[in-house]
């Protein structure tokens, strides 16, 4: 089982980003897992807490990750959900974890390595 859940939603050219207060860097929503807790619920409890205006669509599971980023040597365990219909205001939750939230062009913002990783694949041409 993956430690973590990412949610990437897209409209038209754009993701869903929210950046970190601790660093400034923008990541896909989503986070750890708690004991007991599927990939799934952990998902949808995170953005419940970072983005509690957000209404999701359907979730589908794109891909577990379990590998090392080449660039940053960090060891990645998340699961990876692509949202069909995401609609709801841009409000945050977590105000202590998030600054801001915002729907960006995937190569556009200073991305986490793992967000780096996930648009990297999903959004090839996107790239920095």
């Amino acid at each position: 089982m993956a430690k973590s859940s990412k949610l990437v939603a897209a409209k038209g050219s754009r993701v869903l980003l929210v950046r970190r207060r601790s660093d400034g860097l923008w990541m896909f929503p989503g986070g750890r897992k708690r004991p007991r807790e599927t990939e799934r619920q952990c998902l949808r409890r995170e953005i419940k807490e970072e983005l509690p205006d957000l209404q999701l669509g359907r979730l589908q599971l794109w891909k577990e990750l379990k590998t090392k980023n080449k660039r940053s040597g960090r060891k990645m365990s998340d699961a990876i959900f692509v949202a069909k219909k995401t609609k709801g205001k841009l409000t945050i939750g977590d105000e202590k974890e998030i600054d801001r939230v915002a729907w960006h062009k995937p190569g556009a913002v200073r991305l986490t390595p793992t967000s780096r990783y996930i648009r990297d694949r999903l959004f090839p041409k996107n790239a920095d």
